[in-house]
C-alpha cells in the first residue's frame, strides 16, 4: 500500500486528504505543527495506518526531525507528499496593495506568506526527498490557487487577497525547476488548485459576508455558471483522483480540481 506525508494535515483540506486516504487503506503520516490541538487527527489517531508528527513548514530543523520520525515508521520511503500547509492573514486578506495601514504591516504580511507559501513546500519538499527517492510512486503535490494566476486575476478584476496570491504565484516556478532538477529521476511534481472550498468552522460575519459576495460578484463574470464554494469532501475526492493518475509526463503542470485550466 502506498505511503503518503500530508502536510498542513490539522484540519480542513488536509485532514480531509487523511479522512480519504486512510478510508482507501493508505498508510499516511500527518504533519501538524501542533497536532495535539487538532480535534480531527485526535479522533482518529487509533487508526493503525495513521502516524501523527510534529512539524513546522517552516522550520527546517522540525522538518528534518520529521523526517526521521516518518522514516522509522515507513521503512525509510515515502511515495507521496502532499504540501497543503499555507497561511493567510485574516486581518489582511481583503486589503489591495494600497490598503495596508502601514509599509511595515506590509512588509510583514508579504514575508510571512512568502515564508509559509513558498519557502515552506521547498523545505519540507527537500527534507522527504531523500524518503521520496526510495518510494515507489515519487509524487509530489502541492496546492496552489486560481487566484495566483495573472491572467485570470486581469480578467475577473479581482484585486484583493493579496499576499496570499503573490506568495502562491511563485510556486508556479517552484514546482517546474523541481520538475526540471528531477525530470530524470522519476518524479512528478505537480500544482493542484482545490477550487473554491468551504472550511469555514464559524459562520462568517457580517463584514466577512459583505467580502466573500464581493468575491463571488467577480469571479462569476470569469465563470457565470458557478455554484459556489464545495465541500472538503469533494475536492479532495476530484483531486485524489487527479493524483492516482498523474505520470511523469504531467510533471510541472499547474491545474484545477478538475484536472484542466477550468479553476472554479
Amino acid at each position: 500500500m502506498p505511503t503518503y506525508v500530508v502536510a498542513g494535515a490539522s484540519r480542513g483540506i488536509g485532514l480531509q486528504f487523511v479522512v480519504d486516504l486512510l478510508a482507501r487503506g493508505d498508510v499516511v503520516v500527518a504533519l501538524a505543527r501542533t497536532p495535539e490541538k487538532s480535534t480531527g487527527l485526535q479522533a482518529i489517531k487509533d487508526n493503525q495506518n495513521l502516524f501523527i508528527v510534529k512539524a513546522d513548514v517552516t522550520d527546517a530543523a522540525s522538518l528534518k526531525n520529521a523526517a526521521e520520525e516518518t522514516s522509522k515508521v515507513t521503512n525509510g520511503s515515502v511515495d507521496v507528499l502532499i504540501n497543503n500547509a499555507a497561511f493567510q492573514d485574516p486581518a489582511h486578506r481583503y486589503h489591495t496593495l494600497i490598503d495596508f495601514p502601514s509599509p511595515e504591516v506590509l512588509t510583514a504580511d508579504l514575508s510571512t506568506s512568502f515564508t509559509s507559501n513558498v519557502l515552506g513546500p521547498i523545505l519540507t519538499t527537500n527534507a522527504f526527498l531523500p524518503l521520496l527517492k526510495k518510494g515507489n510512486l515519487k509524487k509530489v503535490i502541492t496546492l496552489d490557487t486560481g487566484l495566483a494566476i495573472p491572467d485570470l486575476a486581469l480578467e475577473s478584476g479581482y484585486p484583493k487577497m493579496t499576499s496570499y496570491a503573490i506568495s502562491k504565484s511563485a510556486l508556479d516556478m517552484v514546482n517546474v525547476k523541481y520538475s526540471l532538477a528531477l525530470k530524470d529521476e522519476g518524479f512528478s511534481f505537480l500544482l493542484v488548485s482545490p477550487g473554491v472550498v468551504n472550511t469555514a468552522e464559524a459562520p462568517p460575519t457580517d463584514g466577512e459576508m459583505k467580502e466573500i459576495m464581493e468575491m463571488a460578484t467577480t469571479f462569476m463574470k470569469k465563470y457565470p455558471h458557478w455554484t459556489g464554494p464545495i465541500s472538503p469532501a469533494e475536492s479532495v475526492g476530484m483531486m485524489i483522483r487527479i493524483i492516482d493518475g498523474l505520470t511523469v509526463q504531467d510533471s510541472g503542470k499547474f491545474v484545477s480540481h478538475k484536472n484542466n485550466r477550468e479553476f472554479l
